[in-house]
């Protein structure tokens, strides 16, 4: 059974990110745009990396362009407006299509293990999907969720044991 990390995604350079290696943390993924009415969230975005980095959170932001055209052209375009405007430190992926014929393999896997309300499909800028330690349980929340409203279930998941996946 297929698990979030048997993906590889990529850096805005071009650098590959096995996600493999956040193995026992717990992973945030975002579709994100940086010219969308929910851009303001990049914010609470970083405050929740600032919180829980240390204690094991990983944040990935996915630049997407499929709704309205929000997003820059490019990933580098959109990771630069991120760290200039918002302060971003957590790591922003390559620009990425997040339904559709050629959308993106994580996207497909997270909207499989967290259907939506509804359809399966990515409804707009902004979705979360919180994984666990183990990557068994994957949450998924609307972009109307605002990042602040995670923290209890991320420190709730954070403070459950790491499993090592390698036994």
């Amino acid at each position: 059974m297929q698990k979030i990390y048997d993906f590889i995604a990529q850096r805005p350079s071009g650098e590959l990110v096995r996600l493999s290696q956040f193995a026992g943390k717990v992973l945030l993924i975002v579709n994100t745009a940086s010219k969308c009415g929910f851009t303001p969230q990049f914010a609470g975005l970083e405050e929740l990396y600032q919180r829980y980095r240390d204690r094991g959170l990983v944040i990935l932001g996915f630049p997407c362009g499929q709704f309205l055209g929000q997003e820059l052209s490019t990933g580098e375009d959109a990771a630069s407006f991120c760290s200039l405007n918002y302060g971003v430190s957590f790591p922003m992926m390559k620009k990425v299509r997040v339904n559709g014929r050629y959308e993106d393999p994580i996207f497909t896997y997270l909207k499989r293990a967290a259907r939506g309300t509804l359809t399966s499909c990515i409804k707009w800028n902004f979705t979360k999907f919180l994984i666990s330690r183990d990557g068994s349980r994957v949450l998924r929340f609307s972009p109307m969720t605002k990042p602040e409203k995670l923290a209890p279930l991320i420190e709730q998941l954070l403070a459950e044991q790491p499993i090592d996946l390698e036994d």
